[in-house]
């Protein structure tokens, strides 16, 4: 019986203290940090950490490191087409992979075309499409005999693909076409685009 009257009053001191304690503490604090690894990063965060980085030190306490001198960013992709010295900026491209049908009602070919734009997207064609596509758009390339079924730009459906079509799979691949988005700049498959239109016409 004694035990018990002690445990009680021992647990009464104890929640008095956690009351007087309580009590005492601001309204902007928020306690005790449990997990302070949520809060904190372990890793370094890409701009700066919440304590100072006291090993990787930079410049305004940066983590990254500024891009070297000279490099093209994406983002801020330019080119100066022959002829009208006009400067355009190409687009980056968003569309979803899935979104096809987007892409043809939006897009058309920032480039003009012409016989040097031609030339060009004949030899980006035949440097990245030709082994599958065949040199004249037939389906008839050397790897697209082992994988079958790639099409002839001048029958059916793909006699018609427009502009958007054509960007949108070179882009983002489509079957069992791989995506050259990566390889390949906007520039250099726009003007495929055009040198795909010539193949249409056979």
């Amino acid at each position: 019986m004694i035990t018990k009257h002690i445990s009680i009053t021992a647990l009464a001191i104890v929640g008095l203290l956690f009351a007087g304690t309580s009590c005492k503490r601001s309204h902007d604090s928020t306690g005790l940090e449990f997990a302070p690894n949520m809060y904190d990063a372990v890793g370094y965060e890409p701009y700066r950490q919440i304590r100072p980085n006291t090993i990787n030190v930079r410049e305004n306490g940066l983590n990254m490191r500024l891009p070297a001198r000279g490099t093209v960013s994406r983002p801020n992709y330019h080119t100066t087409f022959d002829g009208d010295s006009a400067s355009t900026d190409l687009m980056i491209y968003n569309i979803p992979a899935d979104s096809i049908s987007i892409a043809e009602r939006t897009l058309i070919n920032p480039i003009p075309q012409t016989e040097k734009s031609l030339a060009d997207g004949q030899l980006m064609y035949t440097r990245y499409c030709s082994h599958c596509h065949g040199a004249t758009g037939k389906g008839d390339g050397p790897v697209g005999k082992e994988y079958k079924g790639v099409p002839n730009y001048s029958t059916d459906a793909y006699k018609t693909m427009n502009d958007g079509h054509i960007f949108h799979v070179i882009t983002h691949g489509k079957g069992r076409m791989w995506p050259h988005g990566s390889q390949i700049t906007p520039e250099d498959r726009w003007k495929i685009v055009q040198y795909v239109h010539k193949l249409q016409q056979g």
